[in-house]
């Protein structure tokens, strides 16, 4: 028995929560249960929380802030013990968002109609981003091998013919799960410099190595990778804190960090709200028994789905990421379109998921499932879906 209590339910509706509140907009019905968009239902640490309560209750203006001078030493030493990633404190500047600091880099390094090279099924804000900003979204599908696990087609981002841009890269992959290996990421990062493209990588996700495993921070693979590339992370995932925007950049090549962090402090981009610097020191000094436990609840809550697809839910399997909470569930076998699996998930089954097609055509056949919640959620999830799925096969009859 751990130290944390994640088996608790916590009521989010009327509290404002996108995950329940948006329920009518985004799937038409408001009565779903919700295990979709990325936040977690544990209740966020009580180390961040009493930071953030003792800072108000300490003073009772909330004016203009400084960073702390523990800011960015809280980083780095993070990132040392877990990533094994030695940063510069010159490097390091807070962004107001990562999807956020992905539209800063396309208006600052790029113009109307230049490349943004993406690698779908990925996180969809990659390819909205770009196409609103008016780049032009090139296209290279990741390659799935026998075991459903994604490959980087390498062969197809040597045939690009661009004169430069960027390349988005999500590491760990969102929402396949993969961790890339150095090897992969320093083939990447050679290829992107030659080509000119610039590397932008998404780590938002990098502190939730599952089973064992280590993230690999892109920067950290090669020379081509540290001086060609613009790296986003956050606490926010691991600590469920995304409503306190604590993102941070990582620039170790001067050049690309003076147009970049130039390009911020003119807009006072890179200046944080007076919580954000609270809630990352608090995370990253304090966090490390929380995470672990966090993570072995997520691996169970995996291990459950696998086992429960495989038992019960026949045309749907759980594939396992190497990190973070959220799961592919590949109905694929089922045989259904994209509406009538829509329709099967929102009316059949009454629950909320990301479907794949929003990462991209790549993603057809697909569900996301995020089961960073009580376990009691993710088999009221699932159970729903074992109902409706055996409905329809009795319809089909």
């Amino acid at each position: 028995m751990g130290k944390y209590d994640f088996d608790q339910e916590i009521e989010r509706r009327g509290t404002g929560a996108l995950k329940t509140d948006s329920l009518q907009e985004r799937f038409g019905r408001p009565d779903l249960l919700s295990a979709w968009v990325a936040d977690m239902d544990f209740a966020t640490p009580d180390f961040i929380r009493q930071a953030l309560i003792d800072r108000i209750e300490s003073n009772p203006i909330l004016g203009y802030t400084i960073e702390p001078a523990d800011y960015r030493p809280a980083i780095i030493d993070w990132e040392r013990k877990l990533h094994d990633w030695e940063i510069n404190p010159d490097w390091i500047s807070y962004i107001p968002g990562i999807v956020k600091g992905i539209g800063m880099v396309i208006n600052v390094f790029t113009k109307p109609g230049d490349d943004v090279v993406i690698m779908p099924p990925v996180y969809h804000p990659f390819r909205i981003t770009a196409v609103e900003n008016g780049r032009h979204v090139v296209n290279v599908p990741m390659l799935e091998d026998e075991e459903h696990r994604y490959q980087i087609d390498y062969d197809s981002l040597e045939a690009l013919e661009t004169e430069g841009g960027l390349l988005l890269l999500s590491n760990p992959h969102n929402p396949g799960g993969r961790m890339w290996t150095a090897e992969e990421l320093a083939r990447l990062a050679e290829i992107s410099k030659r080509k000119k493209l610039l590397v932008v990588s998404d780590e938002i996700h990098a502190d939730m190595a599952l089973w064992g495993k280590r993230h690999v921070p892109f920067q950290t693979v090669s020379e081509d990778a540290a001086s060609n590339s613009i790296t986003f992370c956050a606490p926010s995932k691991t600590f469920n804190i995304p409503g306190i925007v604590s993102s941070f950049s990582v620039v170790p090549d001067k050049r690309i960090r003076d147009r970049f962090y130039g390009w911020l402090a003119a807009n006072e981009f890179g200046d944080a709200p007076l919580l954000s610097h609270i809630a990352t020191i608090a995370a990253y000094r304090e966090g490390e028994e929380w995470r672990k436990e966090m993570i072995r609840y997520v691996e169970d809550n995996i291990r459950f789905a696998e086992d429960y697809c495989r038992e019960n839910i026949p045309g749907v399997k759980a594939l396992r990421p190497d990190a973070s909470f959220l799961v592919w569930l590949d109905c694929r076998e089922l045989g259904l379109s994209h509406a009538e699996l829509l329709d099967l998930f929102i009316n059949g089954a009454r629950v909320a998921l990301n479907d794949g097609e929003m990462f991209g055509k790549e993603g057809a056949g697909l569900m996301r499932l995020n089961v960073a919640a009580p376990r009691s959620t993710v088999e009221e999830v699932l159970s729903r879906l074992r109902e409706a799925v055996s409905k329809l096969n009795k319809n089909r009859k």
